[in-house]
């Protein structure tokens, strides 16, 4: 059961750091596939926390708090 709760947090990881680097090179609307897979898979868990912490200075927070989250996870089930 711990396999496969790691599997699922570093694949989530993985499409919040894609998500976050296509965001820059893009821009927020995703054009290209691998871009909007990762977002399609990650918006879920970033728009109820960017509903309860508005961005401050135009830097969404919503990323960081999940990657915490899943970190802690992570180690929780180790």
């Amino acid at each position: 059961m711990g396999f496969v709760v790691d599997v699922i947090c570093y694949a989530l990881l993985a499409a919040i750091l894609v998500r976050i680097v296509f965001g820059y090179i893009e821009g927020p609307f995703p054009r290209n596939s691998i871009h909007r897979l990762a977002f399609d898979v990650t918006e879920p868990l970033l728009r109820p926390i960017r509903n309860v912490l508005p961005p401050t200075g135009g830097f969404d927070f919503s990323p960081t708090i999940v990657m915490v989250v899943l970190f802690i996870v992570i180690g929780v089930v180790h």
